[in-house]
C-alpha cells in the first residue's frame, strides 16, 4: 500500500497542495470508477432492449459494456505480468473474452459487472480511511523572523540562509538548526524529535535542531543550516524513502489464484476437447469467474475496516488489516506510546519541618504565575488534591529555570534544582529514593530547603496486561526502540518483560531497527512522535496513536488509534483476525460451489447464462457471510472504564 508524503525542499508554497491536506483521487480511481458505472450501465441498457424486443441492439449494448472493462483488465494483467504477479483477473479475462467471442454477450457483461465492482471496493477500501488523515507539513513553518539592519522581516523558509539570525517565538517550531545566540537561555520542548518527554535548556552557542518547540521566553537562534538541508526536512525525506522501499502487501485473493487458474483452465479444456463444444468451456470459464474472491475478500476486509473504526482505530484500508492480522513482532516508541507523554509527580520529597502537603501547596501556589508546562502540572495536580493555593506576590521568573516570589508573606523559590540551589545558596540534602526515570523540582522556603518534587513520565495504567494480551493474539516479540535515554527507558520498562529494549535511537536508527525484526515475520511498529513517522513507514505495519500524536506519525501510519490509549490495539486486532478469518471462509465456501459449478457446466447442465446467474446466487452467499463481520464483537478494548482525567499543561 502506498501513501502519499511531501518530500523535497521544505517550500511553504506547496504546504497547501491537495495531496499534502487529504488523499485526492487519482487518475487509477476515477478510472474504477468509470468502468463500474459503464459496467453496470450497460447490463442495465442492455436488459431494457431485451424487454423492449430489441435483442440484437442489447447485446450490441453488452458488448460495449464489456468491453471497456476487458481492455483495462487487460491492461493491468501485462502490468501484473511485468512484475511476474500472476493473479485471479487472468480468469476473469478469459471467462469475458470467451463469451464475447461466442456471442455470449449477457454473460460477460454480468462478468464485467462483478468484476468491475469488486476491483472498485477494493480501492474504495484502501483509499477510505486516508482521506482523514493530516499532512506531514502542518506542522512545518511557513516562515520565520529574520534579523536585518536593527528591524525583524518576516521571510519565507527558503530564503534562510547560513548565518541568518532569526527569532524564535514562544510556541514557535525552530525552522532550521542552528545555535542559540544573545544571553538567555531556550527552553525547548524535542519530544517530538527525539522522544524525551521532559523539557530541556539551551544555554547560548548550544545546537539547537528543527522540527522542536519553544517553551520558554523568545530567543535568538544564528542558522547553520537550510531549512531543506535541517533535521526535520532530513525526517521528512526518511518517510518518503521507507515509504518506496516498503514492500506492498499482497491480496489475499491473488494467494490462490495460479492454483484456481489451472484448475479452471483444465475443466475448460477438458469439456471442450471431450465434447467438441465451446459454448461449454464458456460456461465452465463464467462460472468460474472468481467473484467469490474478488468480491467476498474486500467486503469483509473493508467491514472490518469499519468494525475497528467505531472502536476507535482506524485502519487505511483492507490491506493493512489483513497484515494487522499476521504480526509477529511488534516494536513500541516510549515516550506518549508506552508512557503518557508528560510528566506527572510521582512522589514528594519534604525536608524536615515541612509535610508532603506543604511542599505541594506552595510550590504550586508559585508556579500560578508561570505558564511553564511543569509548572502548569504541578498547578493542576496541587488542584486535583484539593489544596487551596494563595495568591503569590513579587513574583520574578528565570524562563526554563524557575520562579520566586512571595507566599503568606514567606519568600519562596521553586525551580530546577540547580536554580533552587543558586537562590539559596547552598545544595540540596541528600535523598534516598530517586529514580533514573525521574526529574526534581525544588522548592525553598525561608532561605532553606523545604523538600522536592519528583516527577516522572510513568507508564499508562495497565500496560503489562495490554502485552500480556498482545502476546496471547499471536505477537511472538515485543521490543522497544526510543529516543531516549537508555537509563530512563530501563527504570520505566523494568517488569514489563520486554524481548530486547534499544534506546539513545536517531530516526534512521529506529528504521533500521524495524528492518532487522522483518526476519522473524511481519513486523508492527508503534509510535506517536515525528521521530517515528520513517519507522511506522518502513514496518510491515505502522500505527500512530493519533489523539495527541504528532501529524507525521499520523501521515506515515497504515493504523491510526482515535483515542489516546495503547489498548486500542487489541480490538483492532481481534477485529482483523477474525475478518480474515471470515474471508477465508467466504473463499473455501465460494471457490467450493464454483468448482462444483464447473464440473456442471462441463458436462451441459448450465449454459454460459446460467452460469452467470449461478455465480450471482454464489456471489450473494458469501457476500452475506463476509458482512457478518459487522457483528464481530472486540473481546479486549470496547467496554472500558473511563480513562483517568489528564493534567492540564497549560
Amino acid at each position: 500500500m502506498r501513501r502519499r508524503v511531501f518530500a523535497g525542499s521544505l517550500a511553504p508554497g506547496r504546504i497547501g497542495a491537495p495531496g499534502a491536506m487529504g488523499r485526492m483521487p487519482d487518475k487509477h480511481d476515477v478510472m474504477k470508477w468509470g468502468l463500474l458505472g459503464v459496467a453496470a450501465g450497460g447490463l442495465a441498457a442492455g436488459l431494457l432492449l431485451l424487454a423492449a424486443g430489441f435483442p440484437g441492439a442489447a447485446r450490441i449494448v453488452w458488448s460495449a459494456g464489456t468491453l471497456p472493462v476487458l481492455a483495462g483488465l487487460v491492461l493491468e494483467i501485462v502490468q501484473s505480468l511485468r512484475r511476474g504477479d500472476v493473479g485471479l483477473d487472468v480468469v476473469a479475462a478469459l471467462s469475458m473474452s470467451a463469451a464475447l467471442i461466442f456471442d455470449e454477450t449477457l454473460a460477460a457483461a454480468v462478468v464485467a459487472l462483478m468484476y468491475s465492482g469488486g476491483s472498485f471496493l477494493e480501492s474504495y477500501a484502501e483509499g477510505r480511511a486516508r482521506h482523514e488523515m493530516r499532512a506531514l507539513l502542518e506542522r512545518v513553518p511557513r516562515s520565520a523572523m529574520r534579523h536585518r539592519d536593527g528591524t525583524l522581516e518576516e521571510v519565507a523558509l527558503d530564503d534562510v540562509a547560513p548565518g541568518d539570525r532569526l527569532l524564535v517565538r514562544r510556541g514557535d517550531v525552530v525552522a532550521v538548526d542552528g545555535t542559540v545566540a544573545g544571553q538567555g537561555q531556550a527552553v525547548l520542548d524535542l519530544s517530538a524529535l527525539t522522544g524525551e518527554a521532559l523539557p530541556q535548556r539551551f544555554a547560548p552557542g548550544e545546537a539547537v535542531i528543527s522540527g522542536a518547540t519553544n517553551l520558554g521566553e523568545a530567543f535568538d537562534l544564528v542558522a547553520t543550516h537550510r531549512a531543506a538541508e535541517s533535521t526535520y526536512a532530513g525526517i521528512v525525506r526518511l518517510v518518503e524513502a521507507a515509504q518506496r522501499s516498503k514492500a506492498p502487501m499482497a491480496r489475499m485473493a491473488d494467494r490462490y489464484s495460479v492454483l484456481f487458474l489451472l484448475v479452471t483452465v483444465a475443466i475448460a479444456g477438458a469439456a471442450w476437447l471431450l465434447t467438441g463444444d465451446p459454448i461449454r468451456a464458456v460456461a465452465v470459464l463464467v462460472v468460474a469467474t472468481p467473484c467469490p474472491l474478488i468480491l467476498a475478500v474486500p467486503v469483509a476486509l473493508v467491514a472490518g475496516v469499519s468494525r475497528a473504526a467505531r472502536a476507535g482505530v482506524l485502519v487505511k484500508g483492507a490491506r493493512a488489516l489483513e497484515m494487522m492480522a499476521r504480526v509477529k513482532t511488534m516494536i513500541l516508541d516510549k515516550t506518549g506510546t508506552l508512557t503518557e507523554g508528560r510528566p506527572r509527580i510521582a512522589t514528594i520529597l519534604p525536608e524536615e519541618g515541612f509535610a508532603q502537603g506543604d511542599v505541594l501547596r506552595l510550590a504550586a501556589a508559585l508556579d500560578q504565575g508561570s505558564k511553564h508546562p511543569i509548572a502548569q502540572s504541578i498547578v493542576a495536580e496541587a488542584r486535583t488534591r484539593g489544596l487551596t493555593l494563595p495568591v503569590p506576590s513579587d513574583l520574578r521568573e528565570a524562563p526554563g529555570e524557575g520562579v520566586t516570589g512571595r507566599i503568606d508573606g514567606q519568600e519562596v523559590v521553586v525551580g530546577g534544582l540547580d536554580f533552587v540551589a543558586r537562590t539559596l545558596g547552598h545544595a540540596p540534602p541528600p535523598a534516598a529514593g530517586i529514580t533514573a526515570d525521574q526529574l526534581g523540582v525544588g522548592l525553598g522556603v525561608g532561605g532553606r530547603w523545604a523538600g522536592r518534587l519528583m516527577l516522572a513520565d510513568g507508564l499508562r495504567t495497565g500496560t503489562a496486561g495490554f502485552l500480556q494480551s498482545v502476546r496471547d493474539q499471536g505477537v511472538e516479540r515485543i521490543v522497544l526502540a526510543t529516543g531516549d535515554r537508555r537509563a530512563v527507558a530501563e527504570a520505566v520498562t523494568r517488569d514489563l518483560g520486554l524481548d530486547a529494549l534499544h534506546a539513545d535511537l536517531t530516526p534512521d536508527q529506529k528504521v533500521l531497527t524495524v528492518l532487522s525484526a522483518r526476519k522473524d515475520g511481519p513486523v508492527m511498529m508503534v509510535g506517536d512522535g515525528v521521530n517515528d513517522a520513517p519507522a511506522l513507514a518502513a514496518a510491515d505495519l505502522g500505527v500512530a496513536m493519533g489523539a495527541r500524536g504528532a501529524a507525521a506519525s499520523a501521515e506515515a501510519a497504515d493504523v491510526v488509534l482515535l483515542v489516546d490509549h495503547l489498548d486500542r490495539i487489541l480490538p483492532g486486532m481481534v477485529v482483523a483476525r477474525r475478518s480474515v478469518a471470515i474471508a477465508r471462509q467466504s473463499v473455501v465456501a465460494g471457490l467450493g460451489l464454483s468448482v462444483l459449478g464447473m464440473v456442471a457446466a462441463a458436462f451441459g447442465y448450465l449454459s454460459p447464462v446460467q452460469g452467470a446467474m449461478l455465480q450471482e446466487v454464489i456471489d450473494v452467499a458469501v457476500i452475506l457471510n463476509a458482512l457478518r463481520v459487522l457483528r464481530v464483537r472486540p473481546m479486549p478494548g470496547e467496554a472500558q472504564s473511563a480513562p483517568p482525567p489528564e493534567i492540564a499543561w497549560g
